[in-house]
C-alpha cells in the first residue's frame, strides 16, 4: 500500500517508554494506535531514516524496520516469549540446508560444498548435532539440539525474537539465520545459500531477468532489515547490562 507523504521533517525524541518518532509535530503511532516507541536510540534513528527516505508517496512495503517495530509493539498474533521461541526452533525440522538431493550429482555436490561448512560451524558453535538427509522426512534432529536452541533464544528479548523469527522465515532456515545473526556469514551469503537450488537452475537454464533480480533484491532487503533489527534490539540491553557490571 502507498499513500501521499504528509510530513516534511522526521525527528526522534526520548519519552518515558523509550525513543519516539516524530513526523513534523505528530508522534508516530502503530496500526493499533499505540504510541510508536522503540527501546534503543540506534533503532529509532534507523526507523526515522526509513520515513525520511520516502519521496512523494509512502511505500509501506519497503519499510521493513517500521513493520517489525509495529509487530513487536502490537503483537497481533498475541504470542508470548515461549511461543515465539518454539516457532523459531520448529524450523529446524524443515531447515533448507538439512534437505539434500541425490540427483542431479552436480547439485548434490554444490549443496555438500556450500552447506556442510555452515552446518559444521553451527554444530561446533552451539555444541549440537544437526546432520542432513536425502529422505523426504528430513534428518532426525535430536531433542537435545532443539533444547539447546530453545535455551539460547531465551537469552534474547521479545523484540529481538520477533526479528529472529522474521529472518528465519525469509531464509527458511534456523541454521543460516543463526550463522548470519552471529556474524559468521554475510546477508548476501545467507541469501545465496538459502536459494542454492534456484541459483543452480538459473545457471543451468537462464532466468527471467527482472523477476529474478527483483526477488533477490527483496529477499536481501528483508533479511538485512531483520538482522539489523535483531542487533539493534539486543544492543541496548547488552550495553545496560555491561554498565551495571562495570
Amino acid at each position: 500500500s502507498e499513500r501521499k507523504r504528509f510530513y516534511q521533517n522526521v525527528s526522534i525524541s526520548q519519552g518515558e517508554g523509550g525513543f519516539e518518532i516524530n513526523l513534523d509535530h505528530r508522534k508516530l503511532k502503530t496500526p493499533q494506535a499505540k504510541l510508536f516507541t522503540v527501546p534503543s536510540e540506534a533503532l529509532a534513528i534507523a526507523v526515522a531514516t526509513e520515513w525520511d527516505s520516502q519521496k512523494d508517496t509512502i511505500k509501506f512495503y519497503t519499510m521493513h524496520l517500521t513493520t517489525l517495530c509495529n509487530t513487536a509493539l502490537d503483537n497481533p498474533t498475541q504470542r508470548n516469549k515461549t511461543q515465539l521461541i518454539r516457532a523459531a526452533v520448529k524450523f529446524l525440522e524443515t531447515d533448507t540446508v538439512c534437505y539434500r538431493v541425490e540427483e542431479p550429482p552436480a547439485l548434490a555436490e554444490l549443496q555438500k560444498n556450500e552447506w556442510d561448512p555452515v552446518v559444521a560451524w553451527v554444530e561446533k558453535r552451539y555444541n549440537v548435532t544437526i546432520g542432513s538427509s536425502t529422505s523426504i522426512l528430513g534428518p532426525n534432529i535430536p531433542a537435545s539440539t532443539k533444547e539447546t536452541f530453545v535455551s539460547h533464544l531465551a537469552s534474547y528479548n521479545m523484540w529481538a525474537l520477533q526479528g529472529i523469527e522474521f529472518v528465519i522465515t525469509q531464509l527458511k532456515s534456523l541454521i543460516l539465520s543463526m550463522s548470519l545473526i552471529d556474524r559468521h556469514i554475510t546477508v548476501e551469503k545467507a541469501v545465496l545459500l538459502s536459494r542454492l537450488e534456484e541459483e543452480y537452475q538459473i545457471r543451468r537454464w537462464g532466468n527471467v531477468e527482472w523477476a529474478h533480480d527483483y526477488d533477490l533484491c527483496e529477499l536481501r532487503a528483508r533479511t538485512a532489515a531483520g538482522t539489523l533489527f535483531v542487533h539493534l534490539c539486543s544492543e541496548s540491553s547488552t550495553v545496560k547490562h555491561k554498565l551495571l557490571q562495570d
